[in-house]
């Protein structure tokens, strides 16, 4: 059945292309999910860890709320949200961004973060060809994706994110599905990664008293060394902290951002981390003269 696929996708481009822009804008719904109930799930659970470390019982009983129940409503109006306006991006253009209900305007994040998804899908596809590789894309894109996002709206990057990432990156180069990095690498990656922003976290904090990042950034780093093996980690560093500091900077001179409110870092490293993916043996070798071999 799978090789059947794989001959038709290899004869015909345009419908492997094709599949893999619907699947992206599928998932990205599904992100759109993800993204806004993971952070109130892991609050939910830190509630319920205080309440049983303090021996203090819940006000009330707890409701089941996790991605699947309770089903999807308004924000606004608490409107159930029908299957058909459900379907990525067209139903929003055909919603002219309200809600059905109530009319209230529904953010403009749920088209981009599909049409994010099925782009970078779609590219991973185009780049890779049909080939496992391409599918490990997928879900490393997809991951990232909905870390970056979710730190974001929230300076929150979820273990419940970083550490399947950074496992199943350690997977991967065990069983050589649709990587080259060895295992080798990816475990001195894995470490490397972690260990390198710890360092800089503790440097930061005995000079100045105060905390530059959380460990959330570790994890994410050490899930890219994980998948890109430790060669491409001081490329992914370089580019975050190029990026970071050119929108921090600009974001305090130009828009007043306060200094003392943390800025951030998961998004750069995720973007970071896919444009090594795809482009780091060739950055490195511009920005260092040597190729960044795995």
């Amino acid at each position: 059945m799978i090789s059947t696929w794989v001959g038709l996708f290899n004869e015909s481009p345009i419908l492997w292309l094709s599949v893999a822009l619907i699947l992206g804008l599928l998932v990205g719904s599904f992100l759109n999910v993800v993204i806004h109930r993971l952070p109130i799930m892991l609050e939910q659970g830190w509630r319920r860890d205080c309440q049983e470390l303090l021996e203090i019982a819940p006000s009330t009983s707890p409701l089941v709320y996790n991605l699947i129940t309770p089903r999807s409503t308004c924000p606004h109006c608490q409107a159930p949200i029908k299957a058909w306006q459900n379907i990525p991006i067209i139903s929003w253009l055909w919603l002219r961004g309200k809600c059905e209900h109530c009319q209230h305007a529904i953010s403009i994040q749920y088209p981009l973060i599909e049409l994010t998804s099925g782009l970078l899908t779609l590219l991973a596809a185009w780049h890779f060809g049909v080939s496992e590789t391409a599918i490990a894309v997928w879900v490393f894109s997809w991951i990232l994706l909905a870390a970056a996002i979710i730190d974001l709206k929230t300076t929150l990057l979820p273990d419940n994110l970083t550490l399947p990432l950074m496992w199943l990156g350690l997977l991967l180069a065990l069983t050589g599905f649709g990587t080259t990095v060895t295992l080798e690498n990816a475990v001195i990656g894995a470490m490397a990664g972690y260990l390198s922003l710890w360092s800089i976290y503790w440097l930061f904090k005995l000079l100045t008293g105060r905390e530059g990042m959380g460990y959330g950034d570790f994890k994410l780093l050490a899930a890219l060394g994980a998948w890109l093996g430790w060669q491409q980690l001081p490329m992914v560093l370089l580019l975050s902290a190029g990026v970071g500091a050119v929108v921090g900077i600009g974001m305090i001179l130009f828009l007043k951002h306060d200094k003392r409110i943390p800025i951030p870092f998961g998004p750069y490293l995720a973007s970071a981390g896919l444009l090594s993916y795809y482009f780091g043996n060739t950055m490195f070798k511009v920005v260092f003269g040597m190729p960044g071999t795995y």
